[in-house]
């Protein structure tokens, strides 16, 4: 009778869990080790505790690496519509928001439960509270080495996460643990985060939250842009289009380069239509003073904001603003630059960019190319995705993948 594959899966998150499920769902003889003291920890903080799992919108551009067509060919090997299925069979319905995928039950507790239930099923061999330190190569298979313990395995699946919210088990100590079996590291950097900026005067607009465009520059190139709705806060700028272009601040910084915001507090008219709609604007209520002038249009700590930058008296009327204080102000609207001085924390970052060099892994198989029978999945990879459920989609395929390969080689 052939010897089933005793695999050792490291890490208790979505990949971790997928991956294990998938390799005993294969027949091999799964044993998860996880360091916090249940599984499924971060899952519960997702999506704003409603755990938005993937997306129907699908596109390469949705993923980002230092090796950008990597994550695609992930994708490809298990793409959205097999993610459904796969959390369909094992009892999450989807409910569809727009092409955002949640469980219909809202919770993310529920893809966290049902992944446990999953384990028990398969009967993966679960151990929580273990922290690994290290892996060896061993003549027939890989010693795991912890903290008071130590566990065999012909092959291991290394899934220990990033360094984003830590206090939900992902320390980065699964980078150590790849570097010390040969593995170079894209630098890990905060992703998914806020953007910290200089200007005194953030402390007068905090709370504001407006529509608008963010474009972010790198030593004066574009480097990524999004739109919709942004937060003003007392250290910066914050919404879900500053985080999708948070992962170039991070890394523009790390690389010593001037990084700056631009926000078009008005994406839909172009900045001659934006002036043309002040003229008019003016014109139509010219006894209204300039601290009402944009009132109905604009949050009323914006308008203050801008005619104290513009130096216009809030007094005067705007039937006689000039031609150069209507420019000044659409200026405002429409350029608005402050400079980025940092992110915040990894304890604030949704997910990291960086991480292990995808360069040294199969796409197909999620094996390293460096030491056969060690295989990653998840956020400790250099592939972190936009928000939209892009990072648990990456985490579930690239799981299946590195679950279904370690269980079924030769």
């Amino acid at each position: 009778m052939k010897k089933k594959n005793r695999i050792a899966v490291i890490g208790g998150g979505v990949s971790g869990m997928t991956a294990a499920v998938t390799a005993a769902e294969q027949g091999a003889d799964v044993l998860l080790l996880e360091q916090k003291e249940m599984t499924g920890k971060k899952i519960l903080v997702t999506g704003n505790g409603r755990c938005n799992y993937t997306n129907r919108v699908q596109t390469p551009q949705c993923y980002r690496s230092d090796d950008p067509e990597f994550p695609w060919k992930v994708m490809q090997k298990f793409p959205a519509e097999k993610i459904l299925e796969l959390f369909q069979e094992m009892g999450i319905y989807p409910k569809d928001r727009n092409g955002y995928i949640y469980p219909n039950s809202d919770q993310a507790s529920s893809v966290a439960e049902t992944l446990q239930e999953e384990l028990e099923r398969t009967g993966v061999e679960v151990h929580t509270g273990v922290r690994c330190l290290e892996i060896r190569r061993e003549k027939n298979g890989f010693k795991i080495c912890a903290e008071g313990k130590s566990f065999q395995a012909d092959r291991v699946i290394l899934c220990a996460g990033s360094k984003a919210a830590p206090v939900t088990g992902s320390d980065g100590s699964g980078y150590d643990i790849a570097k010390k079996m040969g593995h170079s590291l894209i630098p890990v950097l905060p992703a998914l985060v806020q953007l910290r900026c200089s200007g005194k005067f953030f402390k007068n607009v905090a709370g504001v939250r407006v529509n608008g465009k963010i474009i972010l520059y790198t030593d004066g190139a574009e480097a990524a842009s999004d739109t919709g709705e942004l937060q003003l806060a007392a250290y910066g700028l914050s919404g879900i289009p500053v985080f999708q272009v948070s992962r170039y601040a991070s890394r523009g910084l790390y690389e010593g380069k001037k990084v700056e915001a631009m926000i078009d507090f008005m994406p839909e008219l172009s900045t001659e239509k934006m002036l043309d709609f002040l003229r008019k604007r003016a014109r139509n209520r010219p006894e209204k003073t300039a601290e009402h002038f944009l009132t109905g249009l604009f949050h009323k700590k914006l308008s203050g904001l801008w005619l104290k930058f513009a130096r216009i008296p809030k007094e005067k009327r705007v039937g006689t603003l000039t031609e150069e204080e209507l420019r000044h102000l659409t200026w405002l609207i429409k350029e608005f630059k402050v400079q980025v001085t940092g992110t915040n924390s990894f304890e604030q970052a949704q997910i990291c960019c960086g991480g292990v060099d995808t360069r040294q892994i199969h796409a197909d198989t999620m094996e390293s190319r460096l030491v056969p029978g060690l295989y990653f999945a998840g956020e400790i990879v250099d592939v972190d995705g936009i928000c939209g459920g892009y990072n648990i989609s990456f985490a579930v395929a690239s799981g299946v993948l590195a679950g279904k390969s370690a269980a079924t080689k030769e």
